[in-house]
């Protein structure tokens, strides 16, 4: 790549939880990436739309609300109206696993659950944007 890997990371709706989430910017930011943080309470268009405008190539979101189920499927949906078919959309936090693999057949990238190795994260995004991104 002609440039480091770009990577949006968003906390959505009430989850005022963003501990976790700086973190995972920072060991991102640590590997050579571009980390953009949006903040807490975003909603899932102020997350597209900023993928876009950001041109990232990874988006992670963070959850610990419970609201996984609602939260990446309208995400999903939205970068698929906006022609995002290229961009990752991955994340992490308090989501069962049966949840997780459902999420996952929609077209959810891999997602964390707490406690995960951080290179662990780092190599997926690395890997997945190596193999799926044209530049």
């Amino acid at each position: 790549m002609n440039r480091p890997i770009r990577v949006l990371i968003a906390k959505v709706g009430l989850d005022g939880h963003d501990r976790g989430a700086k973190i995972i910017a920072s060991f991102l930011r640590d590997a050579g990436m571009e980390v953009i943080y949006t903040g807490l309470r975003q909603t899932p268009e102020m997350v597209v739309n900023t993928a876009l405008q950001e041109d990232v190539d990874a988006i992670g979101i963070s959850i610990l609300s419970g609201a996984h189920n609602t939260v990446f499927p309208k995400i999903i949906n939205l970068m698929k109206e906006k022609g995002l078919h290229d961009v990752l959309l991955t994340g992490g936090g308090i989501i069962p696993e049966n949840d997780m693999q459902q999420l996952m057949q929609l077209g959810v990238g891999k997602l964390f659950a707490p406690g995960t190795d951080t290179k662990e994260i780092i190599d997926y995004i690395t890997n997945w944007v190596s193999t799926n991104r044209n530049f």
